[in-house]
């Protein structure tokens, strides 16, 4: 069984139709692309998988339960996590805070614990932040994480911060929208080598929107690209990118 099924989805705003019948079939572990030219709709279809945005038509169907209209919240405890293209953490919040965020929706004390410093409490803290620091550890980000706060992190590492936060909901599915915007070759490549690690390791489903086409071409096995809403193909990625159609879309006519 697929991990994500999209059949016939569709969205209006007014009277543009953002997205039209579009189908995605995402197995599980795959690293997925979904690319396009800038307004191709590809956030919008993000929005639609992560509940932020209610579908006019089509069915979202993920690990073979139907999500499709569900809330955000609903959603992310299904089993969906992503990042966003401008980078959405809680700068004045430490690094190992911002990850304890994403662990709430497994670690859990009352409020009477929390207020009184019960065992629980202290048992739950402790449990998070080993939680956390491992995490953190696959990033590179573990070191000074209880003391420095996302602000004062350089760019690049916010990104995988932001990454490191949508890991710690434990999802089935994690959507990462444009994660190498803003990087340099260099942090491009690291971010790379980090994606395929969470992959490898951690036995990721990824699906991510990216216009850096060496990180597209060197990580994603296969890719659908929009267009005005729509699907212009769909397949292995080097086929994909080879496509006249594709290249057209993305360069215009000579």
């Amino acid at each position: 069984m697929a991990l994500l099924e999209v059949n016939h989805l569709a969205i209006q705003f007014g009277g543009l139709r953002a997205v039209d019948d579009f189908d995605l079939t995402i197995e599980k572990g795959e690293l997925y692309g979904l690319i396009g030219p800038n307004g191709a709709g590809k956030t919008t279809v993000f929005n639609l998988l992560t509940g932020e945005y209610k579908p006019n038509e089509g069915i979202i169907k993920l690990d073979g339960e139907n999500i499709t209209g569900k809330s955000p919240i609903e959603i992310n405890k299904a089993g969906i996590a992503r990042t966003f293209q401008n980078i959405r953490l809680f700068k004045q919040l430490t690094v190992l805070d911002n990850v304890k965020v994403g662990l709430h929706n497994h670690y859990r004390y009352s409020t009477a614990a929390s207020i009184l410093r019960l065992p629980s409490y202290y048992r739950v803290e402790k449990e998070m932040n080993e939680k956390a620091y491992e995490l953190l550890k696959v990033f590179h980000l573990d070191r000074d994480a209880d003391t420095t706060l996302a602000s004062n992190l350089p760019y690049g590492a916010q990104r995988k911060l932001e990454i490191a936060r949508a890991m710690a909901t434990g999802p089935k599915l994690l959507l990462l929208d444009e994660p190498a915007a803003g990087m340099n070759p260099n942090e491009t490549q690291e971010l790379m080598d980090t994606i395929s690690l969470i992959r490898k390791d951690f036995g990721m489903t990824i699906l991510l929107i990216e216009h850096d086409m060496k990180l597209v071409s060197g990580i994603c096995e296969k890719l659908t690209v929009l267009n005005f809403g729509r699907i212009l193909t769909q397949g292995i990625t080097k086929d994909v990118l080879a496509d006249p159609e594709v290249i057209k879309a993305y360069l215009g006519d000579d």
